[in-house]
């Protein structure tokens, strides 16, 4: 309940902002042409692009997959709570996704490019909580909030989304590979690379979307579709390495 409510309250507060003019001059695709996947006139809205649409199904069950307790209990109540608020960032972060697909508004677009940087930032917000003593929680709200002011960079500079966005993934990296240099061990570190396997393709397949519609293999299944397949993936791998370290930390076996 309380990871619910330290999730939805922002939330609710970015809606708000985001349905006001305040980003009125951001720069965010509204167009279908936006997308390598041909729109299907047949179908209602909500499936417009029918692959780019349902591959949000993939976050919603991924979100529920972490929001249960991990097998064998004996999870620290921190532990919990940073899990639960991840997966929940996940869950939540599809119908956004999504209403921006089926709507093409400009405060959907806005809010599926500004919540994306706070799901990134809790990345090294999770990682403090695992190297630091519990109740050190301060240094996660301000990583957070600042992750969220961030945005603002796009009311300023028509690329500022991407600067942003750029500067989480290396924090995100950068805080992964010094933790598992630390205190990971051979599983976690499988877990990091695929991760950052996955990291590397939602990225790349996303920016070359238009150019992979020029082969057959992704004019359907676009790269932007592909892009997505490989969030997902980094969000379970980023679960899986980060819910594998405070294992070693306790000592248990790898």
């Amino acid at each position: 309940m309380t990871a619910l409510l330290h999730v939805s309250l922002p939330l609710a507060l970015c809606v708000a902002l985001a349905n006001t003019s305040l980003f009125q001059d951001v720069s965010v695709d509204l167009t279908y042409s936006h997308y390598a996947e041909p729109r299907v006139e047949s179908l209602p809205a909500f499936l417009a692009l029918p692959c780019n649409c349902l591959v949000n199904l993939a976050y919603i069950v991924l979100g529920l997959y972490w929001l249960r307790p991990p097998g064998g209990g004996g999870e620290a109540p921190r532990s919990r709570y940073m899990r639960e608020v991840f997966s929940l960032m996940a869950l939540l972060y599809a119908p956004v996704q999504w209403t921006r697909l089926a709507t093409l508004r400009r405060a959907a677009a806005v809010l599926d490019q500004w919540l994306t940087l706070p799901i990134f930032a809790w990345v090294p917000a999770w990682i403090h909580v695992i190297e630091r003593a519990p109740g050190e929680w301060r240094h996660v709200v301000a990583l957070e909030a600042a992750s969220v002011l961030s945005y603002g960079l796009a009311l300023v500079h028509a690329r500022g989304f991407e600067a942003a966005l750029g500067v989480h993934v290396a924090l995100a990296v950068y805080r992964a590979v010094r933790v598992q240099a630390a205190r990971g061990g051979r599983r976690s570190r499988r877990y990091l690379l695929l991760a950052l396997a996955s990291c590397c393709g939602f990225v790349v397949l996303k920016l070359l979307d238009h150019r992979l519609a020029r082969y057959r293999l992704f004019r359907r299944l676009t790269g932007h579709f592909w892009s997505k397949v490989c969030d997902v993936l980094q969000f379970h791998f980023s679960f899986c390495f980060l819910t594998a370290l405070p294992e070693r930390a306790a000592g248990k076996p790898r």
